[in-house]
Parts: C-alpha cells; sequence; structure tokens
C-alpha cells in the first residue's frame, strides 16, 4: 500500500499544474461548445444530466477537470470503449469549448439513500484520522465544487453508481492504463486516490457515493 502524505499531494498537484499548463492557455468557449455537446447528449443527458447512472453527470464540472480527462480519454490512457470513437477526432480547441459549456451548466442530480448519506457525510467532512483517510472536502470542497487550480474534481450530485465504480477502479489501480515501463497514464492525483481508496471499505465507498450524490 502506498503510504498517503500531504507532501505528495502538494507535489502531484504541482505536477499536474506543470502538465496541462500548455493545454490550459487555449481559452474555451461555452457557446461554441454547446453546439458540439450535441452528440454528448445521448450518454450524459440534457445540458449534461446523466439520466444512466453509471454515465457520469457531466453539468458543473470545472473544465480544467473535463480537459484533462477528455484528453486523456483521447490519447487511450484513460479506456472507455464509448468514448474513445467520441473524443478521438476532437482537437484541443473542441476539448476546451466543450469543457467550458459543461462548466457553465447546473447539476439537477438525485437524492441521497437516507440509509446511508449520515455515514458519508461523517467521511466526507471529517476523515478517518485512525485509518489515514483525509477529509474529502479538503480537496473536493465542502459542497463538492472541486479545486480547478489543483485538478480536482466537482463531486456534488454525482451518480452513486458511478461513484462507486470510480473508487473501485482507483483502489484496483485500473483507472487509467500504464505505460511500457508500468506507470500509471494518470492525472497526478491518481497516485493519492489510489492510497485512499484502497483505505476505504465497499460501506465507506456506499456511504460517500450515497452522500456525493445528494449533495448540492
Amino acid at each position: 500500500m502506498r503510504n498517503f502524505s500531504l507532501g505528495a499531494a502538494l507535489a502531484a498537484a504541482c505536477l499536474s499544474l506543470a502538465a496541462t499548463a500548455a493545454q490550459a492557455q487555449i481559452a474555451g468557449d461555452a457557446a461554441a461548445g454547446a453546439g458540439k455537446a450535441a452528440t454528448c447528449t445521448a450518454c450524459h443527458g440534457l445540458n449534461g444530466n446523466s439520466v444512466n447512472p453509471e454515465w457520469p453527470v457531466l453539468a458543473g464540472q470545472n473544465a480544467a477537470y473535463l480537459t484533462d480527462q477528455i484528453t486523456r480519454f483521447r490519447a487511450s490512457h484513460r479506456i472507455n470503449v464509448l468514448m474513445l470513437p467520441m473524443v478521438q477526432d476532437l482537437t484541443d480547441q473542441d476539448i476546451a469549448d466543450l469543457a467550458a459549456y459543461f462548466a457553465t451548466q447546473t447539476p439537477t442530480g438525485n437524492e441521497a439513500d437516507p440509509s446511508y448519506w449520515k455515514a458519508g457525510e461523517t467521511l466526507y467532512r471529517g476523515g478517518d484520522l485512525a485509518r489515514g483517510i483525509p477529509a474529502c472536502l479538503a480537496c473536493h470542497g465542502p459542497v463538492g465544487r472541486g479545486n480547478p487550480a489543483a485538478g480536482y474534481p466537482a463531486l456534488q450530485a454525482q451518480h452513486a453508481v458511478y461513484t462507486i465504480k470510480q473508487l473501485n477502479d482507483y483502489a484496483a489501480d485500473t483507472r487509467y492504463v500504464k505505460d511500457d515501463a508500468g506507470r500509471p497514464q494518470s492525472g497526478p492525483n491518481a497516485a493519492m486516490m489510489h492510497t485512499i481508496s484502497l483505505r476505504l471499505t465497499p460501506e465507506d465507498r456506499r456511504n460517500l457515493a450515497s452522500y456525493i450524490q445528494g449533495m448540492r
């Protein structure tokens, strides 16, 4: 198990900024992105509010994170057989425009499961010091709006089913593919998420996902 440390997290955030600096200089046009997003609605719903719990809500996601992830899908660093044909011909400008558009939309989402969300709130807001689990709000914000400057995504109103899958994939170290040297072709925060997800029980993941789904 990799050790989680604040120093490692800060170093990863710095790498994130350096790695995406060139693309971040491309200004996204939300109006142009609205026209380009028509094909996205089939899976991600009107205005990015997916109705299928297996496909993520994009509405309200910060543009920096969306730009990074779409770019990784395009480069096959993050594999999804449905996403690749959708993004493989996008230019950097297309990606910036789409990210700007979805960032301006409002997530609607679903309600939290009343059986689990209170336990999820406790973990999200306070972490678990004994198990070395930091509070999620330290990176993702008190109401789940993320931190674009550090590459941390918004979580609010995300489908619980989708969130659980991502936590499971992080724990299994399968969210991103690896290069020939065995290094993950991942966002710089993935190592931190791998460590944290390993320390979460299946019940923790379920509880957190329920709380996040109802977060506004």
